[in-house]
């Protein structure tokens, strides 16, 4: 009696506590590739969860089925071959599980790296995401405006988030949109995502980038594209422009608010999309230099 009590108490605490939490955000989806990914977690959450209650039926099975009974002492059991069905299953079971879990990851890797499902005719709106000790600055090219620890984005259309960093690496991550990806500074990555409905929600940088990653954080704001437009209207009236003397205070390490500018700092300290490519290009230029000097060298002998 007294364990059914303690058995009803635990039951009755985790209901209580778990009323009480608000859902995970990850499986609050409002675009097309969170929801791809909502998708894929709830999936491994309830075939694992099959999983161990099958586990769990078996073994109680086993328990109760096999236990130790009351044998006369020189009881010897019979002697027993291992059971080629149940190595079957054993091994089976779980390569089969594997191979179709990689299969759901790598099709869905394909899915949420592309343009958003239902967006694939649409142009998207390009916003360079950069981060520095400890802020967001997104510079919106086409609206020529950019805002810092907030981000105002259409519903209904794909948004290209072109990604790197001021400082350390650092990771976007806006939940209920889609996956984290990394940001780094001598380099650009892109990440494609799209808003079905207007709402807040929450972005950050998951990432660890020092004292200051707890409230490394940025309000997102999907709207309607009317409701867009006439923001960026109202930016380009009353904003002040963004001079590299204000751009470059902002780098500093620290925290700020909420900040609004016209222009954007892609004009005085553009992001590193061809870093690489311009790097190749000299080290070539330097040797087909170096292999003309050699030639005239010669050709003068």
């Amino acid at each position: 009696m007294k364990l059914k009590s303690v058995l009803v108490l635990l039951v009755f605490t985790i209901i209580t506590v778990l009323t009480g939490c608000e859902p995970l955000m990850v499986l609050d989806p409002k675009g097309p590739q969170a929801k791809r990914q909502a998708h894929d977690i709830l999936l491994s959450i309830g075939i694992m969860s099959f999983i161990v209650i099958v586990v769990f039926a078996i073994l109680i099975y086993v328990l109760i089925k096999y236990r130790a009974s009351k044998q006369s002492p020189d009881y010897e059991p019979p002697h027993i071959e291992g059971n080629k069905w149940v190595e079957i299953i054993c091994v089976g079971i779980p390569v089969i599980i594997v191979t179709y879990f990689s299969f759901v990851s790598v099709q869905s890797n394909y899915i949420v790296e592309a343009k958003p499902q239902g967006y694939q005719d649409k142009e998207p709106l390009v916003i360079y995401a950069s981060s520095s000790d400890w802020k967001w600055h997104f510079s919106y090219p086409e609206e020529n405006i950019e805002t810092v620890n907030y981000l105002y984005i259409p519903t209904d259309r794909p948004v290209e988030f072109k990604l790197y960093s001021y400082g350390p690496i650092t990771s976007f991550w806006i939940p209920q949109l889609g996956g984290q990806k990394y940001a780094m500074s001598n380099m650009v990555t892109t990440l494609n995502l799209a808003a079905d409905e207007p709402g807040e929600m929450m972005g950050r940088n998951a990432n660890f980038s020092g004292k200051g990653t707890a409230e490394n954080m940025f309000n997102v704001t999907a709207m309607s594209e009317k409701d867009f437009d006439k923001w960026v209207k109202d930016v380009k009236k009353t904003a002040k422009p963004l001079t590299e003397g204000e751009f470059n205070k902002l780098l500093k390490p620290g925290h700020l608010g909420q900040m609004t500018f016209t222009g954007t700092h892609l004009e005085f300290s553009p992001a590193p999309e061809h870093h690489n490519s311009e790097s190749t290009k000299t080290e070539e230029g330097h040797e087909d230099h170096s292999q003309m000097e050699m030639s005239d060298h010669q050709s003068h002998q």
